[in-house]
């Protein structure tokens, strides 16, 4: 690997972001696969700089579970596939027992033996520091002068408890290249019946909020702005209230109410005619549709136009054409690899999004010639393996060059893992 790098023009950085919680829960089994296939990844692209940002370490159980953490962590930086790694930075927060500080984030960063020209920013010194040997910090976070971090604030919550969601910052400067990654973790809809009394919902409007805040966070005057890539679990979910009455225009909606307290319990929609067949049962915790293709034929683009939260944001943030089918939420169940779980609206939840700056940077770099586009395809394939009973799926976002690399197939998951494969070429060199 190494001699392949080394003779490579400019340098290759690799994104990832993985909502990990369900790995924690069967280490035994769940996170050995995960862990093979994000070693095949890193293999079939042999980035010199790599992230992972992680969302939920330790498991949604993280009393019970976060004890799993470290050795999820060694076998990460002791495996073969990160070997010729020789500096990383690992960053968790798991100190559950802080309420005020808790977001159980984690950022992974691994940078290849041939990369000399790689600092670290000092958010407190506000200079830039040599990266050398590898360092797991995983206390006090909030005194870690190589990063900024925060937890929403509470009355950013209303609608469920004050869970662990926030953010992690840190900045990077490869030869002449600086740039921020920010890990995030933004807030779920906690009810399928409130997300679809209006539009946009109230849990879409405490989403815009948040990311805000953090936008807002890292381009304020404390520090030099920066081109920056923020990748994690954003939550995004098409417009409920909109994407029910477009699946269901022809329907009829009964309303069925709880006999105490005469609060709504389910929507049930018919069908006019065709024996009033129902087509969408919507309950707090069940979206059951009666024809899930919807959401696959040509990878859901048809339901696109639902996709909203980011239009507030269109002069701030980038994102590369969408092109591979939502994300969430996909079976658990190993002989149900390519059906979704009728908890939810099927959503693109998980997403790699940069500033306009960022965009130009690997642009400028002589990346995606010839008409310098890019999209993200999806690597799915069923696992048959016995020790899979949670899909684990790669959507991968590649720049089209000369020398692009192959991507084999993937299992899928219910919450996949995205990858965004840079390579700067002429602006920057190692």
């Amino acid at each position: 690997m190494a001699g392949k790098l080394a003779a490579a023009q400019g340098y290759g950085i690799l994104l990832v972001t993985a909502n990990v919680g369900s790995l924690f829960e069967d280490p035994e089994n769940l996170q050995k696969t995960w862990l093979r296939e994000f070693y095949q990844t890193i293999q079939s692209h042999k980035p010199h700089f790599l992230a992972l940002h992680c969302q939920e370490v330790g498991g949604k159980n993280y009393e019970a579970s976060m004890s799993h953490v470290g050795s999820f962590v060694k076998e990460l930086l002791s495996s073969d596939a990160l070997k010729e790694y020789n500096r990383a930075r690992v960053y968790l927060d798991e100190d559950y027992k802080s309420k005020e500080h808790f977001t159980a984030l984690g950022s992974f960063y691994f940078i290849h033996e041939t990369l000399k020209n790689i600092q670290q920013f000092d958010f407190n010194a506000k200079t830039f520091e040599k990266v050398v040997g590898r360092e797991t910090c995983s206390e006090t976070l909030e005194s870690r002068s190589t990063l900024e971090k925060a937890k929403f604030p509470k009355d950013y919550y209303p609608q469920c408890k004050w869970s662990r969601k926030g953010f992690i910052r840190t900045r990077w400067a490869l030869a002449d290249c600086t740039f921020d990654l920010v890990n995030i973790h933004l807030f779920h809809d906690a009810s399928n019946l409130v997300a679809w009394e209006k539009s946009p919902s109230v849990y879409s409007t405490t989403r815009q909020m948040a990311l805000g805040f953090v936008l807002d966070r890292i381009t304020d005057q404390r520090y030099e702005k920066v081109p920056f890539f923020i990748f994690g679990d954003f939550n995004f979910r098409l417009d409920s209230k909109q994407v029910i009455e477009s699946l269901c225009s022809t329907a009829t909606m009964q309303t069925v109410r709880t006999a105490k307290t005469n609060e709504v319990d389910k929507l049930i929609f018919r069908e006019s005619d065709n024996d009033k067949k129902v087509v969408l049962q919507l309950e707090k915790k069940l979206f059951n549709y009666v024809n899930q293709d919807v959401f696959r034929e040509n990878n859901g683009t048809s339901l696109l136009e639902f996709d909203k939260e980011l239009s507030s944001f269109k002069d701030r943030l980038i994102e590369m054409e969408i092109s591979f089918p939502p994300s969430y939420p996909y079976s658990e169940d190993s002989n149900q690899g390519k059906e979704y779980m009728n908890t939810r609206c099927p959503a693109w939840c998980d997403r790699i999004l940069m500033s306009p700056s960022a965009r130009d940077l690997f642009l400028k770099g002589g990346v995606a010639k010839g008409g310098r586009t890019y999209s993200v395809k999806p690597l799915c394939e069923k696992i048959t393996d016995a020790h899979a009973l949670t899909h684990t799926s790669f959507a991968q976002a590649y720049t089209e060059s000369p020398n692009s690399v192959s991507r084999a197939a993937q299992p899928q998951s219910r919450r996949p893992l995205l990858a965004l494969n840079l390579q700067f070429s002429t602006l920057c060199d190692p």
